[in-house]
């Protein structure tokens, strides 16, 4: 008997394996993830199951739903905000334009100004300012926020203004900040701010949707200020850590329109963490200085279609002169390498800005696999010598500009929550023009040679996490 049922679990196993396998083929987002479950789920389902119904899942089915309820119990407050832009919105015959508005499915708006904030001194003092004059309500997300130095006097600052009568909505992943104390957010909630986390697995229906992150980092004052970019909330972030030494990382102030979008993406957010309308000012005001036409791009795991990905590569796509790229993160999927690669084929001085010191080890190691075909087609490889690099910024020619949360990896092409902002302005390329020429002269560059010295087994290894990159 007992041998008998030892041999039905297997049985079952084993069927169960294939089954998730076919699921696997018909659902993966790519055909690397897709092969790699494949052959785990065949080879050895004891492992490869559980893995696979916790971190497999190609879609976040949850927020799918959330956000088709959504539609039907909010659709007239999004339907008057699209209307409030509408007088702002500044028609563009650009077709590479016109594709990223698709993408967004947002409009490209005037009468923004987008300030460039350079590591975190001026990120926080900006940020800090900002909640201080709010008036009605703070709107702030982050992946991560630590109840360190810096994790306190972001908690004094929305303790005061929700002391004087200001709604503060405070919204964290519950994976990035898992290290956030209870009695940080007790504090906070004492104060009277509304506080929770974005748990990607809520309630017993999305129990297997462990995988999914929201990544974005998002400040709304009044909706008339905003702010998105790189920045976490922790003492690293300013370059205390000793272990990562300095910090380079950028942030984006926006006033105008187009705070509306990043108003969106929260309101969005906090409605599926909390099933809370909360009510919001959705009434479009001009910047009184410097007119910047700006796109908000979200993106995340319950898209239609690839968002973060394929704005990537709309943008190599549009570069004519010049493609300056920097990332934490740097595995991209082969459409992302192929647009790259031919993008310097064609002449374009494509340069792309990686750390020199690794923070994720599998990540760092898969690079090296890709890396030796990007550099003969003529991509410039450059790694950031002063510190850890943390900044996700795209530079095309002296035309466009984008800042945003997004890596160039697999993660947060399809896994993760992400936002960017996509700024068509020849004043703002110029300042984050200026700021690149800075972080390349403080960079070495990588060649082929030092690629190709490695050893045999380093590039075993090397092979074997790009293998992984899609499941990471």
């Amino acid at each position: 008997m007992t041998s008998w049922l030892l041999g039905t679990g297997i049985l079952l196993i084993h069927l169960m394996g294939i089954v998730s396998a076919i699921m696997a083929l018909m659902s993966s987002r790519t055909s690397q993830g897709a092969v790699a479950w494949i052959i785990s789920l065949l080879t050895f389902p004891y492992v490869a199951l559980p893995a696979y119904w916790f971190f497999g899942r190609p879609r976040f089915y949850g927020y799918v739903s959330a956000r088709g309820q959504r539609d039907t119990v909010l659709r007239r407050v999004l339907v008057r905000y699209r209307a409030n832009v509408e007088p702002f919105v500044a028609p563009s015959s650009n077709a590479d334009i016109q594709a990223v508005e698709q993408l967004a499915m947002m409009p490209l708006t005037h009468g923004n100004h987008a300030t460039l904030l350079i590591d975190g001194q001026a990120t926080f003092e900006s940020l800090f300012a900002g909640i201080d004059s709010a008036q009605h309500y703070v709107l702030i997300q982050f992946f991560i926020v630590r109840s360190d130095a810096l994790g306190q006097r972001l908690k004094h600052h929305l303790q005061r203004a929700a002391q004087r009568g200001v709604r503060v909505y405070f919204l964290y992943d519950e994976v990035g900040s898992r290290k956030l104390s209870d009695g940080y957010l007790n504090e906070l909630i004492s104060d009277g701010v509304a506080v929770s986390a974005f748990r990607s697995s809520r309630g017993f229906k999305h129990r297997f949707q462990l995988n999914f992150r929201n990544h974005r980092k998002v400040t709304v004052i009044d909706g008339k200020q905003g702010w998105v970019g790189g920045f976490n909330v922790g003492v690293e972030y300013l370059g205390e850590d000793p272990r990562h030494g300095a910090w380079r990382d950028t942030h984006l102030k926006l006033q105008g329109p187009s705070v509306l979008g990043l108003q969106e993406a929260f309101w969005e957010d906090w409605h599926w963490a909390t099933d809370e309308v909360i009510s919001l000012n959705w009434m479009a005001e001009t910047s009184a200085s410097t007119d910047h036409h700006v796109v908000i791009v979200p993106s995340g795991p319950a898209d239609r279609q690839d968002t973060a990905s394929l704005l990537v590569q709309q943008v190599i796509h549009s570069a004519k002169q010049r493609l300056w790229v920097t990332s934490p993160y740097f595995v991209p999927d082969q459409g992302v390498q192929d647009a790259l690669r031919l993008a310097a084929m064609r002449g374009v001085d494509v340069r792309v800005m990686i750390p020199e010191r690794p923070d994720h080890l599998l990540v760092f190691l898969s690079a090296f696999s890709f890396l030796p075909d990007m550099i003969r087609a003529g991509v410039k490889i450059y790694r950031y010598l002063p510190g850890f690099l943390h900044q996700k910024v795209m530079l095309v020619d002296s035309e466009a500009a984008t800042v945003g949360t997004v890596n160039l990896d697999n993660r947060s092409f399809r896994l993760n929550f992400e936002i960017t902002a996509f700024i068509p302005s020849h004043d703002f390329a110029a300042d984050v023009e200026v700021m690149l020429e800075n972080d390349f002269a403080q960079c070495r560059r990588v060649s082929i040679d030092e690629i190709n010295q490695r050893s045999v087994w380093m590039k075993v290894v090397s092979r074997a996490a790009y293998l992984m990159a899609p499941v990471q």
